[in-house]
């Protein structure tokens, strides 16, 4: 209502400007006007209304505003009343360019997640986090860029020389040389935050935080175009907003004032090389939509207009060869301070944000993929899950096999509904490159290994691959490598799990799907192999087994999981001597385990030992968490030997807020004093020499030593637990189910 009054206001201002006369030939064109689809205003009408005000409000009562002030400003034109006709169109910018923002802040303000509840909407402000981008040197000419890579998963550090670090905030300002920008191409992987990145420009604009220097920027969803057959340039501004009249004349001839986004540049799909004859100069010329396109891109229409485009690598070569003087930015992820303030974002809440942060910082390999921004997503949406359940995360053993599986499946919800068999098909192809690259030691593939495997699938391979433009130019070749490296080694696992389709032949010269083989390799010298090995555990599981079958429409061949058992089984009985107990003396035994966990599986296993035997490790959280898991499973445990060893609380280096909680404040050893109390413990000798035990570790160990009922010999051998160390095992011993027969 409030916009009407200012129309009508606007309008009656304009009238009282004209003299008798002209107000009286104003009427008279005005009663010969026709409305398509409309009425005109009764002629009697307008002989009642013989001043500005009543004419004024004459027009307000028979058209909408839009129309009153069409109308009024062609018949100013046609009577040459020029200024009078500027100020109205000034007018209808105005109020246009306040709808507009209005448009954008329903738009881009809030969005819903994939796991949000019916009707919650989440604020744009409140979960984005700044990512690491870093933008290139100015390219010299088309197609000589080359993709700064984020499959090393490395967001903390810079890409070479010529390479800065910038953020959403800063991509248009001036480069080292004073040079400005005015085309910027921001490229990332699926789940690297491109179009969140883009809601937060928009977002931030329309807040007036952010390229304030833009009177507009238009976004443009390329998948909502992709089907377009003919449009101009004003055609593609009318469908950034559902105002009816777009005065988008006036809007365009003001060329330095625009910037036009086009999210997902690769959703287009179509050629962009066009005759440099057929391109458009004029911005309201209808051509075929890659016609107009290419036009912007060349710059042949709104020359001075900027532009930022968002794209996955695949679609490079082809913009790379139409744009001139762009720069290019890439989306590395999230640096390890931005992942700990996603945390906090995601969860509001401080203490269940650091209790997450905490577990996921204590597993290094899901740490390190937390750089991508979608699986920090999938991390956080499943702790949340497991704090609603569970109040703590002590005993959370969501491995990074389970996340990694999620991630996966998110990936393919999209894209497997037409035709979920080629999906997989795809997949054994993807697995297959995976292994062959880990053992080779080889994270880049080149074009022609893509082709020959058959997976050069354009809606397919941008899921899983980047694609990296060759610095030799648009005629040379380009490289392929994985989102991230720890995503090839979870590929390369599947490759051993999945049973194949019976459709699928295979190559006489492909790698043996050997799962024996691969663990005999890992035992005896390819250390190298280990997380591809956790990997080959956590798909085994039976609830990986249900998920990829039911999910994702992949079989896991049961045969593995009997072969993963027997090696385990069997695995340090060539350690141990033939007279002594039989060991665990390998730690990445418990990661495996835990990794699966599935309880019956590692009694299954452990049921085979007496003793864990572990000398001079560091053993983080997630180490700590293994051992507990296992050591509960572990009827038949006798003895536990941990020489030399230390318990870290948290990861070095990282000290989170200072408001510390009850659980953090327990000590070294709690996780694993609890887990040898487990009822049906026949624990009877504990050996921590050397493992620097303070005070606080005393009370756990004359908790232990009160209550269980087998433990009889314990050996420390520590010259640091002082007096009131002392003491409080002298309490210990004192409990009348004590039955410690030895003490060192």
């Amino acid at each position: 209502m409030a916009g009407e009054e200012r129309t009508l206001a606007v309008l009656l201002r304009a009238l009282q400007g004209l003299a008798p006369k002209d107000f009286q030939e104003f009427k008279t064109k005005l009663s010969d006007v026709h409305v398509e689809g409309g009425w005109n205003i009764p002629k009697d009408s307008l002989v009642k209304a013989a001043h500005p005000c009543a004419l004024a409000h004459c027009m307000g009562k028979n058209y909408s505003e839009d129309t009153a002030m069409d109308i009024a400003i062609g018949l100013f034109e046609e009577m040459n009343q020029r200024d009078l006709a500027e100020k109205l169109l000034d007018e209808k910018v105005k109020e246009y360019k306040r709808k507009y923002r209005e448009h954008v802040v329903r738009e881009f303000l809030r969005y819903k997640e994939v796991n949000s509840c019916l009707g919650e909407n989440l604020s744009i402000s409140s979960r984005y986090t700044d990512l690491t981008i870093a933008r290139k040197p100015r390219s010299k000419r088309g197609g000589e860029h080359e993709a700064v890579g984020a499959s090393r998963g490395c967001a903390d550090a810079g890409n070479g020389p010529g390479t800065v670090t910038v953020t959403a905030q800063t991509l248009f300002k001036p480069d080292r040389d004073g040079q400005t920008p005015q085309v910027v191409v921001l490229v990332g992987a699926p789940g690297m935050g491109k179009t969140m990145t883009v809601r937060k420009v928009m977002v931030e604009w329309v807040e007036g935080t952010l390229y304030t220097q833009f009177d507009y920027v238009f976004c443009i969803d390329c998948k909502d175009i992709a089907f377009t057959k003919e449009a101009s340039v004003a055609d593609l501004v009318s469908k950034c907003c559902p105002h009816r009249r777009t005065p988008s004349g006036k809007i365009l001839d003001d060329q330095k004032q625009l910037l036009f986004i086009f999210d997902g540049f690769e959703a287009l799909g179509f050629s962009l090389v066009q005759p440099e004859v057929e391109l458009s100069s004029d911005p309201r010329e209808v051509k075929p939509l890659e016609t107009t396109l290419m036009s912007l891109l060349k710059k042949t229409v709104l020359p001075e207009s900027s532009l930022l485009i968002t794209t996955r690598p695949t679609a490079l070569q082809s913009l790379g060869q139409c744009l001139e003087g762009e720069y290019y930015a890439e989306i590395l992820g999230f640096s390890a301070a931005m992942r700990e303030e996603y945390f906090h974002r995601y969860f509001e809440n401080d203490n269940k944000a650091d209790m997450a942060f905490r577990f996921a910082r204590g597993n290094e390999i899901l740490y390190s993929l937390c750089v991508i921004p979608v699986m920090s997503w999938t991390v956080c949406t499943i702790l949340e899950q497991e704090l609603y359940k569970k109040k703590n995360l002590v005993e959370c053993s969501k491995a990074t096999t389970w996340m990694s599986v999620l991630y996966l499946s998110r990936l393919m919800k999209c894209r497997g509904r037409d035709n979920p068999q080629d999906l997989q098909r795809f997949l054994h192809k993807l697995c297959s490159l995976a292994a062959d690259g880990i053992w080779k030691h080889k994270v880049l593939f080149e074009e022609k290994e893509i082709k020959d495997r058959g997976l050069d699938q354009p809606d397919l391979l941008p899921l899983f691959l980047n694609e990296e433009i060759s610095k030799k130019g648009v005629d040379h070749e380009n490289v392929y490598s994985f989102t991230h490296l720890h995503l090839q080694e979870f590929f390369a696992a599947m490759f051993y799990v999945l049973e194949d389709d019976g459709e699928m032949v295979s190559d006489s010269g492909a790698l043996a799907k050997d799962v024996n083989m691969l663990l005999e390799s890992y035992s005896k010298s390819r250390k190298d192999l280990n997380l591809t090995v956790r990997f080959l555990f956590g798909l085994i599981s039976q609830k990986s087994i249900e998920y990829a079958d039911k999910i994702i429409g992949c079989r896991i061949s049961p045969q593995a999981r009997e072969d993963m058992l027997r090696w385990l089984q069997g695995r340090h009985r060539g350690i141990s001597h033939p007279s002594q107990a039989l060991k665990v003396s390998e730690l990445d035994t418990f990661h495996f385990l835990f990794e699966m966990n599935e309880k019956s599986f590692a009694r299954s296993v452990l049921g085979h030992f007496t003793d864990i035997d572990l000398q001079d490790i560091k053993l983080t959280l997630y180490d700590q968490m293994a051992l507990s898991f296992c050591i509960r499973q572990w009827a038949g445990l006798g003895c536990v030997t941990l020489r030399g060893c230390s318990f870290l609380q948290q990861d070095p280096g990282k000290e989170l807020a200072a408001s510390r909680r009850q659980e953090d404040l327990r000590s070294p050893i709690h996780l694993l004093c609890q887990a040898l109390r487990h009822p049906g413990s026949g624990l009877r000798a504990l050996r921590l020499q050397w493992c620097g035990l303070s005070e606080s570790c005393c009370a756990e160990l004359a908790a232990l030593l009160a209550e269980h009922p087998s433990l009889a010999r314990l050996e420390l051998g520590d010259g640091t637990l002082g007096d009131g160390g002392v003491r409080l095992l002298c309490e210990g011993l004192q409990q009348p189910a004590c039955r410690l027969r030895t003490l060192q």
